[in-house]
């Protein structure tokens, strides 16, 4: 079996190398041409997936390690007989996790609390489900909004959009779509920052395009909005720079790159591909994951209020804000170089690990965030307890 693969897939020739010959390349470097010598192609959302790229190539499987398939023509794959998969789901708990860390900063940057807060989840499927129970465990209220899921389900907790547009934050967590019941793209354009509870916060992590750039802009000039937290971009790699400038913190698609969720997806993919070749393999995603250097986090005894401990301790596993202040180099650098500068953030990234490889030891006067930093996904417990890793301290 010949396996053509975009290198920047983390594990993608130790994951395949069993089943085939696997030729790994960067992304700009897949080609039809180089696709002539291949049965398998594994590629990033970064490729476009479609008759010009195959037609009149061996490529008899595709596999997407990705949540999203608007870059893959899917009707172009059955009509022509060619095996498809995607990893939907893999990458759930690393954007989950995001959100959890983008709001903690957020909160700790305005000097404000989430408790009491109401947060409006757009998409209630893999990413927004978990996304509900951790912005509850940090003791926000939450609205609902998913009319597939509600049709189907008929549940009372979904609520209308015009409901959780009433909301103090709201996160997206919708696929691209532009026809069918339920369209999202430019879901929210200028009617619906109208209609948004004023000085409202909006969180995209789902797909650029869900959002109208130009009247995210203006939301935000006006003060309709009091802030933005992007990491999905229309027209990437080439975002709008000016909208990240009017964004509190602006990420170049990252959301969803720790590197359990990448293995994860990898192994899904390669799991589908064995299906359908006939192939018998079986693997684990701890063949490929190696505990971090310092799985430990101490929080210090100290007068910090429950959510800046809660940042301060979140921040050791993954620090949005560092993806912030790599994106904004961007602000600085030429438009000729600005989309390469994009492109490297997520070619180049070095992937985070999820919280449920940490343990955080807590002294006794912090006891009682236990139970918030379990449900979010960490190990807690007491400090004292000196025959450890070495350890990092949150401050």
């Amino acid at each position: 079996m010949r396996i053509l693969a975009d290198k920047n897939i983390p594990s993608v020739t130790e994951v395949f190398s069993d089943i085939g010959e696997v030729t790994a390349v960067e992304t700009p470097l897949i080609s039809s041409h180089l696709i002539r010598e291949a049965d398998i192609l594994i590629i990033r959302s970064e490729t476009s997936v479609n008759e010009r790229l195959l037609n009149g190539s061996p490529v008899r499987f595709v596999g997407s390690p990705t949540a999203g398939t608007d870059h893959v023509d899917i009707d172009f794959l059955g009509t022509n007989g060619i095996g498809f998969a995607s990893a939907p789901g893999s990458n759930s708990n690393s954007v989950k996790e995001y959100v959890v860390a983008a709001l903690l900063a957020f909160a700790v940057r305005r000097r404000i609390s989430l408790r009491g807060k109401t947060l409006g989840v757009v998409g209630v499927g893999n990413i927004g489900s978990k996304v509900v129970k951790a912005a509850e465990a940090l003791g926000m209220l939450v609205l609902q909004n998913d009319p597939p899921l509600a049709r189907m389900t008929g549940e009372s907790r979904f609520v209308p959009l015009d409901r959780v547009l009433e909301a103090d934050f709201l996160t997206l967590h919708v696929p691209l779509t532009r026809d069918g019941q339920d369209p999202t793209y430019h879901l929210f354009d200028e009617p619906q920052f109208s209609r948004m509870k004023k000085g409202a916060v909006l969180l995209n992590t789902a797909r650029g395009p869900v959002v109208c750039t130009p009247a995210l802009k203006r939301a935000l000039r006006q003060g309709l909005l009091s802030s933005a937290l992007i990491d999905v971009w229309e027209n990437e790699p080439s975002i709008d720079i000016e909208a990240l400038s009017l964004a509190t913190i602006g990420t170049a698609h990252v959301a969803g790159y720790s590197m359990d969720g990448k293995v994860a997806a990898v192994l899904m993919v390669r799991e589908a591909a064995c299906r359908y070749f006939g192939i018998s393999s079986a693997s684990s995603p701890r063949q490929y994951l190696h505990e971090p250097d310092q799985p430990i986090i101490r929080l210090k005894a100290g007068g910090l209020a429950d959510e800046a401990a809660l940042h301060g301790i979140v921040r050791q596993a993954y620090d949005v804000e560092e993806d912030d202040a790599q994106l904004r180099v961007i602000l600085t650098l030429p438009e000729e170089a600005r989309a390469a500068h994009f492109s490297h953030l997520r070619t180049g990234y070095s992937y985070r690990r999820e919280f449920s490889n940490f343990t955080v030891e807590l002294p006794p006067e912090y006891a009682r965030l236990s139970a918030t930093l379990m449900a979010i996904g960490f190990t807690a417990g007491r400090s004292g307890n000196e025959l450890h890793p070495p350890a990092v301290t949150a401050e």
